[in-house]
């Protein structure tokens, strides 16, 4: 745990080896600390380990002072999931802040007489109206994952064609990437792969997939959506020429409320919870989803699936 050997400390006493680490454990200082001489103290260690130091005394028969008892416990992964929470709860704040403070600001100058004038009036509706829809989106996707989390989603998982799945969700966004004067390439399969989910969950998925490629991807720009069948699975890879993502951003790129350009995502009305819910859908498929990305060099997104063969129908 704190990554030494026998030999380096075993001539040194319990002050030498971890007053360093946090003076606070020295042992003179917990004798300081009060008369139960009981606490706790976080370590801070290489490559983010973080310990909990738990210590408290021990007694001799005749319920003498007979020293100190350290309990050293590695609460790395709570204290992450801790941080997370924080950061998942300041951030709902954040989203819901941000639309609510436009909402009111706008509605307070109607009621002082902005509404008398007409061009201005629906200017400001306008502009509340695509706030509470922004909020609308959040508390949707929110309650989407919470469902997902306590697994109370309801699925309707069938064989699902996935050749027509591609074609169907590319046709729906085939607007917006020719407003962008994008193209939009499908290289499918030449006979039908089935595989066994949810229709309306996985379209759910690429067109998260596909409308992130469109916003990223400037003017001009190419998306290639390409099929690979394997022996047990089928691959959907969408590739585009975009802006990429930083490498320092990648590791964190499923986390709830994460964003790679958090004003810019927030401005094109995304709530930076789409690929956490695209994970856990797939997930619950069997399957993968990875994504490769260099910033300025494009994204390529890759989702895996089982395949549904005669025999598992």
């Amino acid at each position: 745990m704190l990554k030494t050997d026998e030999e380096s400390i075993k001539s040194k006493n319990f002050d030498e080896v971890f007053s360093h680490i946090n003076d606070k454990l020295a042992i003179s200082k917990i004798k300081q600390s009060g008369s139960d001489c009981s606490g706790s103290q976080v370590l801070f260690m290489d490559e983010g380990v973080i310990l909990r130091a738990n210590y408290a005394p021990y007694r001799a028969n005749k319920g003498d002072f007979g020293g100190i008892i350290v309990l050293l416990q590695d609460v790395t992964e709570e204290e992450r999931l801790e941080n997370m929470r924080r950061e998942f709860v300041a951030n709902v704040s954040h989203e819901l802040k941000t639309p609510l403070t436009t909402i009111k600001s706008y509605t307070e100058t109607l009621l002082d007489g902005a509404a008398d004038n007409h061009q201005l009036l629906i200017r400001f509706l306008k502009v509340i109206e695509t706030e509470a829809n922004r909020m609308s989106r959040l508390v949707r996707d929110l309650l989407q994952l919470s469902n997902l989390d306590f697994q109370q989603a309801k699925w309707n998982k069938k064989p699902t064609e996935v050749n027509q799945l591609i074609d169907k969700t590319a046709q729906k966004l085939e607007v917006y990437a020719h407003n962008k004067q994008q193209k939009l390439e499908l290289q499918l399969l030449d006979e039908e792969v089935y595989v066994y989910g949810d229709e309306d969950r996985l379209e759910q998925v690429l067109l998260n997939i596909l409308s992130n490629s469109i916003k990223y991807t400037p003017n001009n720009g190419k998306i290639v959506i390409k099929l690979i069948k394997m022996c047990q699975d089928i691959t959907m890879e969408i590739q585009d020429n975009g802006i990429g993502i930083p490498e320092a951003d990648m590791p964190r790129i499923f986390e709830r409320f994460y964003r790679v350009d958090k004003a810019r995502s927030r401005e094109m009305g995304g709530t930076g919870l789409g690929l956490a819910i695209a994970k856990e859908i797939i997930e619950v498929h069997d399957g993968e989803i990875r994504i490769i990305s260099s910033e300025g060099e494009g994204t390529l997104v890759v989702i895996t699936l089982p395949i549904l063969h005669e025999n598992d129908v």
